[in-house]
């Protein structure tokens, strides 16, 4: 039986909350993911049930808000550069 990774998805899941964004955000949610299955599946220790979904949904909020970040700020690019300078 394999031992759970949920202490380091947990902290990939925090470091794309408060400073990675993205970048480690995505890999804790598709480690938590995988992780979770094989939890199921009894290939993995699942004493680390509770972490590896706290980190899961820390990289699914994470990835969320830097998406919503991304979106905004093109928008209001897109609106800077279509709105004429006035003086």
């Amino acid at each position: 039986m394999k031992p759970h990774r949920g202490a380091l998805i947990l902290v990939l899941g925090i470091l794309g909350l408060v400073l990675c964004g993205i970048f480690t955000a995505v890999p804790a949610w598709v480690m938590g993911n995988n992780d979770l299955k094989s939890m199921d599946a009894g290939t993995m220790d699942s004493s680390g049930r509770s972490l590896t979904n706290a980190g899961r949904i820390c990289g699914m909020i994470s990835t969320i808000l830097s998406i919503i970040a991304v979106v905004v700020v093109v928008v209001l690019m897109a609106l800077g550069m279509a709105l004429p300078l006035s003086r």
